[in-house]
C-alpha cells in the first residue's frame, strides 16, 4: 500500500501521517433526520388541531406539556359573544365600584338545612356575645334559613321569624345551589349585610362571636373554596357542552361551604351565563358523569371572573380523611376539647385530586398577608354531639 507523508512541525516533535488515496464516503444519520421531521410534523400538527380536552397533557406528563407551549406559538384569543361582554361589563362595574361599609356592617348566617336545626341552642349561646358589641339595635349578624323538607321549630329568638320561603332541595342537583341563590337573595335585602356565610344544620362554630366578625369584616376577599382536580371527580366531570364560555383549564372544584363578601354575592346573583351551563350540562348521570353543580359552579364562576379575589379555601372545616363519598361525622365519643382546639390550630389549606397519583396540594391560609388558622366553622357534627359541645364551647372558642 503506497502511503504519502505529511510533514507536521510541532513544538519541538515530528508527526508522520499515513493519508490514504481514497477517502470513504460519510454514512448519513437518516433516522436522525426522519425524527426531527416526525417530531417537526407533530408538532405543526398539534398547533393547528389542538386537543380539545387537557387530558391529552398527560400522556407524557403536564409538565411536558407546559415545555411543548413555550416552543408553539401563541394561540390566538377568542371571540367574546354577546353574553360574555355584556357578563363581563357587569362584573367589572360592579367590582370596580367603590367599597364603602355601612354605619352598622353585618354578617348574615344563612342556614341551609331540612328542617329543624339540632344545634340551634349552641348557636344561640354565639349569638349573645354579638350583643357585647351593640352599635344599634339589630346587633352586628342576622339569620336566614332555609328549610327544604319541613319548617323548623325554633328553640332560639335569634331563629324565631327567620325562616324564608324554601323549596325541595335534591343532594347533587342544581337545586342546591337554587337554594343557595335564595338565600341570598333574601340576604342581600338588607343593605347592611356584608358578609354572606353559608351553614348547614351540621355546622357548629368554632371561635366567639367577635373573633369570627373581625376574620370576616376586615378582610376584603371571599372564602370560596378552589382548586383544580385533574381527575375523575373534578376536570373527569366536565361537559364540552359547555364550550366556549367554559372551558376545561377554567373548571374548578370546591366545598359548597362559602363566606362571601356583598359585591360577589351581587354578581353571583345577576349571573345567568354561567349558571345556565351548570344547570344544562352538570347533572348526576349526563354523559355517564356524575357532576354535582355546587362542587363546581361557584368554584369555576369566580375563578373566571374574579380569581384574585377568593382565598380558595373555605372557612368550614370537614374531615374527608376516610376517602368515602361523604365526610367523616363526629360522634359524642369524638367532642372533646383536644379534638376542637386540633381543628382550630389548622392553618394550612390541603386538597388532595382524585387521580391515581393523589397529588396533595397545600397552601397556607393568609389573611391580609398573616398565616392564620383557616376555619372558623366545623362539620359535619351529630346531634348527640350537642351536650359535650355546650360544656366545652366557651373553652375551646377562645383564641
Amino acid at each position: 500500500m503506497k502511503t504519502a507523508q505529511i510533514w507536521h512541525l510541532g513544538i519541538g516533535d515530528l508527526q508522520i501521517l499515513p493519508m490514504s488515496r481514497h477517502r470513504p464516503p460519510m454514512k448519513k444519520p437518516v433516522w436522525i433526520i426522519v425524527l426531527v421531521l416526525f417530531v417537526c410534523m407533530f408538532l405543526i400538527f398539534a398547533y393547528i388541531y389542538p386537543p380539545k380536552s387537557s387530558s391529552a397533557c398527560y400522556v407524557f406528563s403536564s409538565r411536558g406539556c407546559d415545555v411543548i407551549s413555550q416552543w408553539l406559538p401563541p394561540v390566538p384569543a377568542r371571540e367574546y359573544t354577546d353574553a360574555e361582554i355584556a357578563s363581563q361589563v357587569v362584573i367589572r362595574d360592579i367590582l370596580s365600584a367603590p367599597y364603602v361599609l355601612p354605619k352598622n356592617p353585618k354578617v348574615a348566617f344563612m342556614f341551609l338545612t331540612p328542617g329543624s336545626l339540632p344545634f340551634e341552642k349552641l348557636w344561640d349561646k354565639f349569638f349573645q356575645n354579638a350583643f357585647l358589641f351593640l352599635t344599634g339595635h339589630e346587633g352586628k349578624f342576622s339569620v336566614y334559613v332555609h328549610a327544604s323538607k319541613t319548617r323548623p321549630v325554633h328553640v332560639s329568638r335569634y331563629f324565631v321569624n327567620r325562616d324564608i320561603r324554601s323549596e325541595q332541595v335534591v343532594w347533587g342537583k342544581i337545586s342546591m345551589v337554587d337554594a343557595e341563590r335564595r338565600l341570598l337573595a333574601n340576604a342581600l335585602q338588607d343593605p347592611d349585610n356584608q358578609q354572606f356565610v353559608l351553614l348547614s344544620d351540621s355546622c357548629v362554630p368554632l371561635y366567639s362571636f367577635d373573633y369570627i366578625y373581625d376574620y370576616l369584616m376586615y378582610t376584603n376577599i371571599s372564602f370560596v373554596d378552589c382548586f383544580r382536580d385533574p381527575g375523575p371527580h373534578g376536570n373527569g366531570r366536565y361537559s364540552e357542552h359547555m364550550l366556549p364560555e367554559v372551558e376545561v383549564k377554567n373548571f374548578r372544584k370546591g366545598a359548597q361551604w362559602f363566606s362571601m363578601k356583598r359585591q360577589h354575592a351581587i354578581i353571583l346573583m345577576a349571573d345567568n351565563l354561567y349558571y345556565s351551563k351548570f344547570r344544562d350540562y352538570c347533572k348526576p348521570g349526563l354523559e355517564g358523569k356524575n357532576c354535582i353543580a355546587d362542587e363546581h359552579y361557584m368554584p369555576t364562576f369566580f375563578n373566571i371572573v374574579d380569581p384574585g379575589g377568593i382565598a380558595n379555601w373555605s372557612v368550614t372545616h370537614v374531615d374527608w380523611s376516610e376517602r368515602k363519598w361523604h365526610p367523616k361525622s363526629y360522634r359524642a365519643r369524638d367532642v372533646t376539647y383536644e379534638l376542637m382546639k386540633n381543628i382550630t390550630s389548622i392553618d394550612v389549606s390541603v386538597h388532595v385530586t382524585s387521580n391515581a397519583k393523589k397529588e396533595v396540594q397545600s397552601w397556607p391560609c393568609l389573611w391580609n398577608g398573616v398565616q392564620k388558622p383557616c376555619y372558623l366553622f366545623a362539620r359535619k357534627f351529630t346531634p348527640e354531639t350537642l351536650d359535650n359541645l355546650l360544656l366545652i364551647f366557651s373553652n375551646y372558642s377562645t383564641p
